[in-house]
């Protein structure tokens, strides 16, 4: 079953307990996409857990964290520095507002975005794939994480409830469907290329940029 938790918060830095049980299968699939080489942009990177991780996990890589909210930014950088990361500080990104403030950032070759497309209102997804055009090359990677509907249909009742109980929250939210989604990464030059089934009725969906 899908959910949204209550981050908790020990000082600045915050935590998401979703985010420690799903980062190593979510570290397995992204083990078998990323490059050898290169930075990974990762959109509403929330309380930071994740991408402390997954630098852990893949050092060969920068780690470039973002997110529009500024408590999340500071739980982010306090992560950073709780595990003793280099990581770059996180950027304000608002994936709506196409000035995303990467004009410094070299060799982009991914994309990433974990529990956002649910939790966030249709635009903000059109507006990822949309920032991911321009600025990923032929076979740059896009990375979705969380529940989607297959063919218009929830894949789990507990998914069906928790689409309703963001729908009460924000109108703008809910579960997507995996096809609206390909369709619209499809309209900036991406294809879907690998669905892959993760614990809790949640799905990985992995794009790559045609040449």
């Amino acid at each position: 079953m899908a959910t949204m938790e209550r981050p908790q918060t020990e000082g600045v830095r915050l935590e998401a307990p979703a985010a420690v049980r799903n980062r190593q299968p979510i570290m397995d699939v992204l083990g078998r996409h990323l490059p050898e080489a290169g930075t990974v942009l990762e959109i509403a990177s929330g309380s930071g857990q994740h991408i402390v991780a997954f630098c852990r996990q893949y050092p060969h890589l920068n780690w470039q964290p973002s997110d529009p909210d500024p408590q999340a930014r500071r739980s982010i950088a306090a992560w950073s520095e709780h595990e003793d990361l280099a990581i770059d500080a996180p950027l304000d990104i608002d994936t709506r507002d196409d000035r995303w403030p990467t004009d410094h950032l070299d060799n982009i070759v991914a994309v990433i975005a974990i529990n956002m497309v649910h939790i966030s209102p249709w635009d903000s997804t059109v507006g990822l794939f949309r920032g991911a055009a321009n600025r990923l090359a032929g076979g740059g990677l896009v990375y979705l994480y969380g529940p989607y509907r297959i063919e218009g249909v929830h894949t789990a009742p507990s998914n069906a409830a928790f689409d309703q109980s963001l729908r009460n929250r924000d109108p703008s939210w809910g579960v997507r469907d995996r096809g609206d989604v390909a369709e619209v990464a499809g309209e900036y030059g991406f294809r879907l290329i690998e669905t892959v089934a993760m614990p809790n009725n949640n799905f990985s969906l992995i794009f790559r940029r045609g040449d």
